[in-house]
């Protein structure tokens, strides 16, 4: 249920889009943090690990011309498998040619347990690439939009920048008078609320062009940091070759990083129960409400596409962990 507005995505420089034949439509200084905050590793997902979470096979909630497969079926079709290297990998069917209007299958898995206020540090080595492609690495609690979903990785198509964005039900607004205390840029809407149909929620767009798609597989990706604490919800994203080496070392020290890339402060968004019991999810969905609308040509255009499995050669999650701590 990871909906973005599209005007959001309008929002953006078409370089922040895609290729230009792509052109589409759509220091902690200042922040709020816990003092001498120590973490304790909770859980670590790896490898293996990621083959115990639930696997969706429920039709596409945001209308998604996609088959999210059971763990059999998953397995059985190769697009969900530990490799060589001990990575965890989920991939789109890239072998298939399809016939008018049929779904494409694709991995939808969510984490058994649930959490509230942690630091989930996840090292994500490739994410999905191409046209008609949603990718997304996020949280949601079970009862949609009143417990929250924090959108940690999104975006659509041939998309360089990460949109990170928030969804809840009434009383959250994203704080403007903290944009000095990250280096994002607030896109689109400032009330998170996603009523109805309306999923627009309220978003901040990266400030770096490799923090999405083919951009971020050219340098191997890197470590993608969320921190939900009393103060709010931030999110930092460290490339490969610049990762703390407390984050190495699972010593984790977030007040050492500097400006998180989101601040979504608590001074007009209560965290404590807009974002409740949440499940981790990675997924890849194709075309629907987001994909499909940006999709240049449109959704019919963006249908069509599915048919060719050449489009998804590069539709592939490549992840090394996530590590979930608590506060000690």
């Amino acid at each position: 249920m990871h909906s973005l507005s599209a005007l959001s995505f309008l929002a953006l420089p078409l370089v922040a889009l895609g290729a230009p034949n792509f052109q589409v439509g759509r220091r902690q200084a200042g922040v709020q943090s816990r003092q001498a905050t120590t973490f304790t590793l909770n859980i670590t997902y790896s490898g293996a690990d990621f083959l115990e979470w639930d696997f969706f096979n429920q039709p596409d909630p945001t209308s998604g011309q996609v088959n999210f497969l059971d763990k059999a079926d998953a397995q059985s079709k190769n697009l969900a498998f530990v490799d060589t290297d001990g990575t965890f990998v989920m991939q789109v069917d890239n072998t298939t040619a399809l016939g008018p209007g049929e779904n494409r299958d694709s991995i939808r898995i969510s984490s058994p347990q649930t959490f509230t206020q942690n630091l989930f540090i996840a090292d994500i080595v490739k994410m999905p690439v191409g046209l008609t492609t949603w990718p997304a690495y996020w949280s949601f609690g079970a009862n949609w939009p009143t417990q929250g979903e924090i959108d940690v990785i999104e975006g659509v198509n041939s998309a360089t920048t990460n949109q990170m964005t928030l969804h809840t039900g009434p009383n959250c607004t994203l704080d403007t008078a903290f944009d000095s205390s990250m280096t994002g840029t607030p896109t689109g809407p400032t009330d998170c609320e996603s009523p109805g149909t309306d999923n627009s929620g309220c978003g901040i767009t990266d400030s770096s062009a490799n923090t999405f798609g083919q951009a971020f597989n050219v340098i191997n990706g890197g470590v993608t940091a969320h921190l939900v604490d009393d103060t709010g919800i931030k999110i930092w994203r460290f490339q490969r070759g610049s990762i703390p080496a407390d984050i190495t070392a699972k010593n984790p020290q977030p007040d050492t990083w500097g400006l998180p890339a989101a601040f979504f402060s608590t001074t007009t968004c209560d965290v404590k129960s807009h974002f409740v019991d949440h499940n981790l999810v990675f997924d890849t969905t194709i075309c629907g409400d987001l994909a499909g609308a940006l999709f240049p040509g449109g959704p019919s255009a963006c249908s069509a596409a599915v048919q060719d499995p050449s489009n998804y050669q590069f539709a592939t999650w490549r992840v090394s962990y996530i590590d979930v701590y608590n506060f000690s």
